[in-house]
Parts: C-alpha cells; structure tokens; sequence
C-alpha cells in the first residue's frame, strides 16, 4: 500500500515502481506457497495413512513419510526467503515512502517477522522426520533465518516510529 500512494514528482518513481512490482510478485508467490503448503500436508497425511502391517509395508511407509516431510517442508522454506526479500522491499521504500502512510511499512514488518517464525516453526516441525540428513542440516539452515529476518523488520519497525516522530 505505502508505495501505491507514493507517488509524484517529490518521489522516487523509478525505485517506487520496482518495489511495487516486486511486492505484486510476492503476492502471487505467497498464494502459490499457501496452495504448494495444503498439497504437501495431504502427502504427509496420506503418507500416514500407508499400510504398516509388514516390516516391507513398514518401511515403505517410513520413506514416503520421510519424504513427504521433505516435500512438506519446501513450502516455508521458500516463504523464509519470500519473507527476507519482502524485509528489503519495505527497508529499500522506507526513505522514499509518503510520510503520511509510513505506518504501514511497520505493519509489514511485523506481518513479515509473523511470516518468517511461522515459517521457521513450520520447518523444524517436518525435520525430525527426514533421513536425508544433509536436506535436514539445509532446511534448520533455513529456518535459522528467521531470526534475522524478525531483527531486520524490528529495525524497520524502530525506523519507522523515528521517522514518524521527527
């Protein structure tokens, strides 16, 4: 919203109008990452579902959990970098940003800090579930970016109630 009314000779139009595309594409990615997310989680449920009555039965129910955990997780790790590309966005707008509608860079930076711990959460969820331990070892990677995400969009947030207060 902020850079849809930030607008007019007194802006930056050119870095304005590359971060409202951006986002725009964001947009589209968050709902492709909410469908990808419901898809995984039926894997993982049917995957529950196998038959375990045989040690083979056993074992090919445990690699399909396995990787329908994996697949499962896919989702918030791609919503962690979604979540860091959206924290640069909003700190790139912030000096160009219509001073009257600031506020809502704060919004999205804690509805990004949301995002990226719900992601983080999302992803150790599914962890202890895989046996590709270098998968595992890449995803607890990803899902450690949360903190710094969460810190990025606490900076924002502190920017934002400076400016506002000058």
């Amino acid at each position: 919203m902020v850079a849809r009314y930030t607008d007019g000779p007194r802006h930056d139009t050119a870095l304005v109008g590359r971060v409202r595309a951006a986002a725009d594409g964001l947009i589209d990615e968050a709902l492709g990452l909410a469908e990808a997310d419901a898809e995984a989680f039926g894997q993982v449920a049917a995957a529950y579902r196998l038959p375990k009555e045989t040690d083979a039965e056993k074992e090919m129910r445990s690699q399909a959990i396995s990787d329908a955990l994996a697949g499962a997780a896919r989702p918030p790790a791609d919503l962690m970098a979604a979540s860091a590309r959206l924290a640069g966005l909003t700190e790139e707008l912030l000096p160009a940003a219509n001073r009257n509608v600031i506020s809502d860079l704060a919004a999205a930076a804690a509805a990004i800090t949301a995002a990226a711990v719900t992601a983080r959460v999302n992803i150790e969820a599914n962890l202890g579930g895989l046996r590709d331990q270098r998968l595992a070892d890449e995803l607890a990677e990803t899902a450690a970016l949360a903190g710094e995400v969460a810190d990025r969009a606490a900076r924002l947030i502190d920017a934002v109630r400076e400016e506002m207060s000058s």
